[in-house]
């Protein structure tokens, strides 16, 4: 009796435990789904594109002697429209961009005019360019940069259209934003400054020899706004 007794109360308790058991909560819990970052924007590539904006330049000075004086005609500075493309490459490396970029730039910095009988200066060759170097700091998206080189051109007149390519030097600073993977939009400032020299030219007009001295203002500067495409 004893022993039958023992083995209802195991079974019973047995029965218990289990049920309790089916009671109690489920403690697994859903799988936690995995979290995915977007890969952080790289400015490295090479890019083109163009640009456009204003520029202006110091005046030109011309030196008139003829009929038995000598006169001298100071111009205004001048300025007008800039536009043209470039094309460049870039290197980042941490939060640090490094770029060479070259450009070739058209330039309507003013018209001729006449600083005597028959003597008149006209506009040079209207064109400039550069290949410099760009140091950038990337805040993801954004990119603001220090940049300068060579710049070379042949731009504001020049006596009796004297015309001529010359080198110098360009120094600048932007700022460039992606709105896409392969679209960027900057916004820059340079100071160009290309050695025009002085330059001379001579005419008879009315049985009278006149011969004229330029020396002009060889820097100018530019504003721009420029829209690459990187590859």
């Amino acid at each position: 009796m004893k022993k039958s007794a023992l083995a209802v109360a195991l079974v019973a308790g047995l029965l218990s435990t289990s049920a309790i058991a089916a009671d109690l909560p489920n403690r697994k819990t859903a799988p936690v789904a995995p979290v995915t970052y977007a890969p952080a924007f790289s400015w490295t590539g090479f890019y083109v594109g163009v640009n456009a904006g204003y520029g202006w330049s110091g005046g030109t000075d011309v030196t008139v002697v003829g009929g038995g004086a000598t006169t001298l005609f100071t111009g205004g500075d001048e300025g007008g429209f800039t536009g043209g493309g470039q094309a460049g490459y870039n290197f980042q490396t941490g939060a640090f961009v490094f770029g060479l970029e070259t450009d070739i730039q058209y330039a309507d910095f003013g018209g001729g005019r006449t600083f005597a009988p028959s003597l008149v200066t006209t506009e040079s060759g209207n064109y400039w360019g550069s290949v410099r170097g760009r140091l950038g700091f990337a805040a993801d998206r954004a990119l603001f940069y220090v940049t300068g080189g060579l710049a070379y051109g042949d731009i504001g007149e020049n006596v009796f259209n004297n015309n001529d390519t010359r080198a110098g030097w360009a120094l600048g600073a932007g700022v460039e934003y992606a709105f896409t993977n392969n679209w960027t939009a900057k916004v820059e400032g340079l100071y160009v400054d290309i050695d025009r020299g002085n330059k001379a030219g001579s005419i008879t007009t009315g049985g009278t020899l006149y011969t004229a001295t330029q020396s002009s203002d060889s820097g100018f500067g530019i504003v721009r706004a420029g829209l690459n495409y990187k590859f």
